[in-house]
């Protein structure tokens, strides 16, 4: 579709808006807040340099309860895992710029597990677990001409189990473990390609499955629990929001700041970029998260992410609770309960609004001209200079 082309947006049936978060808390450093992960007891917010910080707070009051102290240079990203390794509890995964993946014990307030890739320091952007929580797939950043995607067995984590370096030719942005097929990684990154690869096949040359080129710098990516043609959804520098089939064959490409909605009388919406997404099987719509420069975020579904022209929904907003970009999101499904965090460094608990539940839009487990550098260099190097990093 031409960016240029009208999108329809339409408020659903059961559209609402919640203009107070339940409660809110700030970081301990009063720095960007990257990601949200959820344990049983804690949120946990990953902080921006020059924190780099780990901070978990009380689920029923949100409260600080203890800061983790992340990784030296910086935390790149973090996740929850039900198990891993010889680890069966819930636990904090998170990787850094200094080279490691690291699998946090908030106990011992320090990590219980420490990836590494032989003594190299090349920094890691993203990690994500395999189900069984015996296989640990890390991206790193390009250094020199190579960008690798590297195995670990967290049992034995002094030297990766195989380190794969021809999928992608510049940073690893994204990988994400199938949550149908357990050895399946979808990668991504600047380079412009999405991939799926085999994680336990040593030869790379056998390892890639399929290939998708979409020719502009993918930042966000993930799979998407259906049975419809639309398996895998990605999202660009330059907030373009596209959708793939298994076989990553390009379905749907278009700005996601497009499907605006202007209606003063009722409902006012307008896009300024994409959050994160997230698909559960509770549901059969992607649920797409999407933000505005003054803070307010909104969620936007579509019933056929594999037609371009096919009508938004505008199914709920959540207002006056940032100062700026909120940067993520995450939907606490136990209790009902979605939790946010901003460039401001605030992290709000917002209610699941009633009319959302009846219609199933909320039934979800949750983030111009020229190529934009990536988010993560802006927030690592830009806060470093002093200068306010925007999207």
């Amino acid at each position: 579709m031409n960016e240029s082309e009208s999108i329809p947006l339409r408020p659903s049936a059961a559209f609402s808006t919640t203009s107070t978060p339940v409660k809110t808390a700030s970081s301990s450093s009063q720095a960007y807040i990257l990601s949200i992960a959820s344990l049983p007891p804690y949120y946990a917010a990953s902080a921006s340099a020059p924190s780099n910080a780990i901070d978990l707070f009380d689920k029923t009051s949100l409260l600080g309860v203890q800061t983790l102290p992340g990784h030296e240079i910086g935390t790149t990203s973090l996740c929850s895992v039900n198990s891993i390794a010889s680890v069966s509890r819930p636990c904090l995964v998170s990787s850094g710029l200094d080279g490691s993946i690291r699998v946090w014990d908030e106990r011992t307030n320090s990590y219980s597990i420490k990836m590494t890739n032989l003594g190299q320091n090349t920094g890691i952007l993203c990690c994500d677990v395999s189900q069984n929580g015996l296989t640990v797939a890390g991206g790193t950043q390009l250094q020199g001409e190579d960008a690798h995607i590297v195995y670990w067995d967290p049992r034995q984590p002094a030297a990766p189990l195989r380190t794969h370096s021809s999928t992608h030719s510049d940073d690893v942005t994204v990988v994400s473990f199938s949550p149908d097929s357990p050895n399946l990684l979808l990668s991504a990154s600047t380079d412009g390609l999405i991939s799926t690869s085999t994680a336990d096949e040593n030869d790379e040359d056998e390892a890639v499955v399929h290939v998708g080129s979409w020719n502009t710098s993918v930042s966000q990516a993930g799979w998407i629990h259906t049975s419809r043609g639309a398996k895998i959804w990605a999202h660009s520098d330059m907030e373009t929001f596209s959708t793939w089939s298994d076989e990553l064959d390009l379905l749907q490409t278009q700005d996601i700041r497009a499907p605006s909605l202007h209606n003063h009388t009722q409902h006012e919406w307008l896009t300024d970029y994409l959050i994160t997404c997230h698909s559960s099987a509770a549901s059969a719509d992607l649920q797409v998260f999407v933000g505005s420069n003054q803070g307010d975020f909104a969620l936007l579904t579509n019933p056929d992410l594999s037609t371009p022209s096919s009508p938004w929904s505008l199914c709920n907003t959540w207002t006056n609770g940032h100062a700026g970009i909120v940067r993520s999101l995450i939907w606490d499904e136990q209790n009902q309960i979605l939790v946010s965090g901003g460039e401001d460094g605030k992290i709000n608990m917002w209610s699941l609004p009633v009319s959302s539940s009846s219609d199933g839009a909320m039934e979800v487990d949750s983030p111009s001209s020229g190529r934009k550098r990536d988010k993560r260099d802006m927030d690592w190097e830009d806060e470093h200079e002093g200068k306010r990093a925007r999207r």
